[in-house]
């Protein structure tokens, strides 16, 4: 099922289930519930902006876009992960306020909802599973969550029902809302990291200058950039000292050896031994024999 599909999927499920829980957080009386379907709201407008911006970032370079649309995707991860710390915000602040008020809670109402609640939202996390791209992880990664916090929701809700401690409604709604806060933040670093291309967390660059410098005829590798567009296919470009005559054989073997570092794209620029790399980062490339330098 292609990402855009499952996304489209999520969308439906978690719209159509915010509005249930709306009905249901006014039916039982619980802050947790009504927490829930304001965040589970904001999931779906980010969902339904993801599924477009999915299906923009599968658009093929053109003139205007010579890498393609990839990080339109990325674009909707960071529109859906703002969006759930804005409604991670306002629900600890709603739910503070019913900590020191709390209302009655229909305890039996809340069990049957949070059991219908874990297996739609188990649904929606069984279907976006094995994201494609960083649009639909995160995507999964929400509806994780919900699963997650309705297992939470319904523990509360039974231990109130024999307890009858109803602090603990507005301490879970609490809690969730943390939780989501936490796991937000950390998507929407890894977004500014591709948007500021910082080098893959997974890539190292000495490692991966190590493995070129191993294959005959490489002699030294320099002005090393690595970067990402969407988190999961990488980019590359560098300059290849060498002073083999056949330099098509080299550079096959370099794209060869970058295949394990998800490499999918790299740009090779050759130079000979002694040739001054004229480029304002780079050092002068001293000759062979100076370095000493022999593979």
């Amino acid at each position: 099922m292609k990402s855009e599909r499952k996304i489209l999927i999520a969308f439906f499920l978690n719209a159509f289930f915010a509005l249930v829980e709306f009905a249901g957080g006014l039916y039982t009386g619980s802050v947790a519930i009504l927490s829930d379907a304001v965040h589970d709201l904001g999931d779906a407008m980010g969902i339904g902006i993801s599924y477009f911006l999915e299906r923009k970032s599968k658009q093929a370079p053109d003139k205007m876009y010579t890498y393609g649309y990839v990080r339109y995707s990325v674009l909707g991860g960071v529109i859906m992960t703002v969006i759930l710390i804005v409604s991670s915000v306002l629900i600890i602040i709603h739910a503070t306020n019913k900590f020191f008020a709390p209302t009655p809670v229909n305890y039996d109402g809340m069990i049957a909802f949070a059991v219908f609640a874990f297996l739609v939202n188990f649904v929606a996390a069984y279907i976006t599973r094995k994201g494609e791209s960083l649009n639909q992880k995160a995507v999964n990664l929400h509806m994780l969550e919900d699963v997650l916090g309705w297992g939470i929701v319904l523990f509360g809700a039974v231990v109130m029902k024999f307890t009858n401690f109803v602090f603990i409604d507005p301490l879970l709604s609490i809690g969730i809302a943390v939780f989501i806060l936490i796991h937000a933040f950390k998507n929407l670093i890894e977004a500014l990291h591709l948007f500021f291309e910082k080098t893959p967390a997974e890539i190292d660059i000495e490692m991966m200058k190590d493995d070129l410098l191993n294959i005959k005829g490489v002699l030294d590798v320099h002005h090393i950039h690595v970067w990402s567009l969407d988190g999961y296919r990488h980019y590359a470009t560098f300059h290849l000292v060498t002073n083999e005559e056949d330099v098509i054989k080299i550079k096959t073997q370099v794209r060869c050896a970058l295949v394990k570092y998800n490499i999918v794209h790299v740009t090779i620029e050759t130079e000979r031994s002694g040739e001054v790399c004229d480029h304002i980062d780079c050092a002068v490339v001293n000759s062979v024999e100076k370095t000493g330098h022999h593979h």
